[in-house]
């Protein structure tokens, strides 16, 4: 379960880790953009709005589906990734240090889990092959 959360106390945030691997300054795309700290940890992905202590994201890492990863300039430089879950959609957050980020999330997410974005032209080749792509007959 994915926990995105308001919660008018403060004393009931709790960490889903055990055993923190790394924290470091990140960015979450949710709505606007919100400065806080990415946690890596054995049980979650978690994200702690600098702001606003009340505002969070945990996801525990049965709940990935793939991590994401938008690469530029053949991997020198990474402005942000996406971790897909199960069953809420995608997430999109940006690092401080994307390369070590992604170097910790390495040991929770099978590597066939973590992918490259499409890049701009990939995605605009795909929707001109679909657009003049001969439709079928649907009589036969």
């Amino acid at each position: 379960m994915i926990q995105i959360t308001m919660k008018k106390d403060l004393n009931t945030i709790q960490s889903l880790n055990q055993k923190v691997d790394l924290v470091m300054d990140g960015t979450s795309f949710l709505g606007m953009g919100n400065y806080g700290k990415l946690m890596i940890g054995d049980k979650a992905f978690e994200f702690y709005n600098d702001r606003n202590k009340r505002d969070y994201i945990q996801i525990p890492w049965e709940e990935v589906d793939y991590v994401i990863a938008s690469v530029m300039f053949k991997g020198h430089w990474i402005p942000r990734i996406a971790i897909q879950t199960k069953r809420n959609g995608i997430y999109t957050f940006a690092a401080k240090h994307p390369k070590q980020l992604l170097r910790a999330i390495r040991p929770y997410v099978p590597a066939d889990h973590m992918v490259r974005s499409l890049t701009f032209f990939q995605v605009l080749k795909r929707n001109f092959s679909h657009l003049f792509k001969k439709k079928g007959n649907k009589n036969g």
